[in-house]
Formats: C-alpha cells, structure tokens, sequence
C-alpha cells in the first residue's frame, strides 16, 4: 500500500475560492507523486515523470487497479518500446512532457488523450471551456508542460470568477517529507494559479486523458 499522500488539493485552503465564483474539480482518488518520494533521486528532471504517475495512480484507483503505477525506469522502457525515444534514454535523465504522457497512459491504461496546444501563456484563456468541460465529463487530472516554463505540473480543476480563470496546480518539485496536506498548501506546492502567473512567452501542452468509463475493470 502506498505511504504517499491522497487528494492534496482536498481541505478548506484549496476549496476557499468556491465561496465566489465556481469550481470544476477533478473526481476520484489519487496519491502524490513528488521529487524522491519512492527515494530515487529524480531531482531537475523527473517531474514529467513524477505528474505521470500522479495520473496512474489516479487511473488505478479509479479505472483499472490490476495495472501497477510504473518507476521512472518503467516509464522509460516503454517510450523505448514504442520506439519514441532511442535505446539510449534508458537511465537517462532526459524530461518527458505532455505528449510522452499521453503515449504511456495509452499503452499502460489503454486510455486514448487528448493533447491541447496553446502558443502562449496570455493565450490559456482560450482554454478554459476545454478544462470545464473536460473535468464535468471525465474528471481525470491533466498533465502541463510548456517551453520556457519547462516545469511539468498537474492541473486537478478550473475556477472562474466573472472573466477570470485560475489552474489549481499539484506541484511534482516538492522535496521533504512532510506528509500533510496542509504543509503543501501553505507552502504552494498546491494552489489555485491565476492565468495571469503563468508565462506569457511560453507555450504550454496540455495532455487530457479521456476516460471511457469510472467504473473499475
């Protein structure tokens, strides 16, 4: 059983936003995944990895629990063996992005993804009845990952207040081992970010897996 911490974005910080305005959340159950937290030192460039596995886990508690959340070797294996990285990034430290995720949660979950592309940060406004509807209709967490802002991160809901939008963000880059929900919130490793805090000279990839059903198989 896991020892890693469930549904971070959960408590009265993250929900305070819902007093105006609304939210679209994700549903179901997930486990944290983080730099270090099954102590392999991913530390500068596993992140891609480590939102990765937050989304398997999300998928084997929530779809299909007869498939093991994979390691970052794994994950690695199965790029090579679907001939989308060369022999050679096997125990490398090479990043992966949205479009890498979608292909392992492809062939581990056989759950097809939709990649979202917008050209820059000022452009994410663009997005947000795409996020809507994507949280109403299959609830599953979204992989993002840009250029300049390299940096992977979960999306786990949308909140709108009038015009304006914020991403609620679970944050692969936490080092620690503090294991409360209220540490990482307080220190913004999980938060409600406004579209305007994003970069604007980024493009960013967002990677949407569409689930067939909730029902476990």
């Amino acid at each position: 059983m896991s020892s890693l911490l469930t549904n971070v974005h959960e408590n009265s910080t993250t929900n305070a936003l819902s007093i105006i305005g609304q939210s679209y959340l994700i549903t179901g159950k997930y486990e944290y995944y983080h730099y270090l937290c099954d102590g392999f030192d991913d530390q500068g460039w596993g992140c891609g990895y480590r939102t990765l596995q937050t989304i398997c886990s999300w998928m084997k508690n929530n779809v299909n629990n007869d498939v093991a959340i994979p390691t970052i070797r794994q994950i690695q294996e199965t790029l090579v063996e679907l001939e989308d990285k060369p022999k050679s990034f096997l125990g490398s430290r090479q990043w992966i992005g949205s479009f890498e995720v979608c292909l392992v949660i492809d062939k581990l979950f056989d759950i097809p993804c939709k990649i979202v592309h917008v050209n820059a940060g000022d452009d994410l406004k663009s997005i947000i009845d795409v996020l809507v509807n994507h949280f109403e209709k299959f609830g599953s967490p979204v992989m993002m990952g840009g250029d300049v802002d390299c940096s992977s991160k979960g999306v786990m809901g949308v909140h709108i207040v009038d015009d304006q939008a914020s991403l609620l963000i679970v944050d692969p880059h936490y080092i620690g081992k503090e294991q409360t929900k209220g540490f990482l919130q307080n220190k913004g490793w999980v938060k409600w970010q406004p579209l305007k805090d994003f970069v604007s000279s980024s493009f960013y990839n967002l990677c949407l897996p569409q689930i067939k059903s909730m029902i476990m198989k």
